[in-house]
């Protein structure tokens, strides 16, 4: 069975788990943007905490590429500029289909019919958010089958800093409908039914290829305004 990317809650979860997970979620939500001064007293009231925990919650998201931390103990949202982005999309055309093919052969038919299922989710969905998150369960979902932790977690790691510049674009395009898009993930859907991982790695290349050629026309998204 596919291990979901899941936010953690819950009582039996250790208060330092749950800080963590509650200012991931901040941060890839984008109620804290890219650059943005993280308050620790604020979070610590937030979370109903001392500072402990949200100093090591920052330490351990910042490993994450999340987080900036100063020799000072301050803390900032980690940002990009263009040219890093590109850099990162780069390297993620060669890594994920590597993920992708070694994930597709220990995937059950259960797990390939629930990846189907989030692809009909992102059709149905009018708002952009939702399609969002969708879009990042089915991609990391796809890769999570794969026997190699490393690797898997360099792929997080790159969605995890790329993900404010997927949500302003996809946020400007948005009216203009994702068909191009959901037709991608079908015809990914169709090569890992297949289990066909030459072709499923090609169209993943493809698919994000086409994404990095999207964002990088747009050099507002990274101006200090857009974050």
């Amino acid at each position: 069975m596919m291990r979901q990317q899941q936010a953690v809650a819950g009582k039996n979860v250790p208060l330092g788990q749950q800080v963590t997970s509650g200012i991931r979620e901040l941060i890839l939500s984008g109620a804290l943007a890219p650059g943005v001064r993280i308050g620790q007293d604020a979070l610590a009231n937030q979370f109903g905490t001392s500072r402990i925990p949200v100093r090591d919650a920052l330490r351990q998201l910042e490993s994450e590429g999340l987080v900036l931390l100063t020799p000072n103990s301050s803390a900032r949202v980690a940002r990009l500029e263009l040219d890093e982005l590109a850099e990162i999309y780069k390297i993620r055309e060669l890594i994920e289909p590597l993920a992708l093919s070694e994930s597709i052969p220990e995937l059950s038919d259960e797990d390939i019919n629930a990846l189907d299922e989030r692809v009909a989710e992102m059709e149905r969905t009018s708002d952009s958010d939702v399609f969002l998150k969708l879009d990042r369960e089915f991609h990391l979902s796809s890769y999570a089958a794969a026997p190699m932790p490393q690797l898997k977690a360099l792929v997080e790691r790159h969605w995890n800093t790329t993900q404010h510049y997927r949500r302003a674009y996809t946020k400007m395009v948005w009216d203009r409908g994702n068909w191009i898009i959901n037709a991608e993930h079908r015809l990914l859907m169709e090569a890992m039914r297949r289990r066909d991982v030459v072709d499923a790695g090609s169209v993943l290349r493809m698919h994000i290829r086409r994404t990095r050629k999207e964002l990088v026309r747009h050099p507002e998204l990274f101006e200090s305004g857009a974050h």
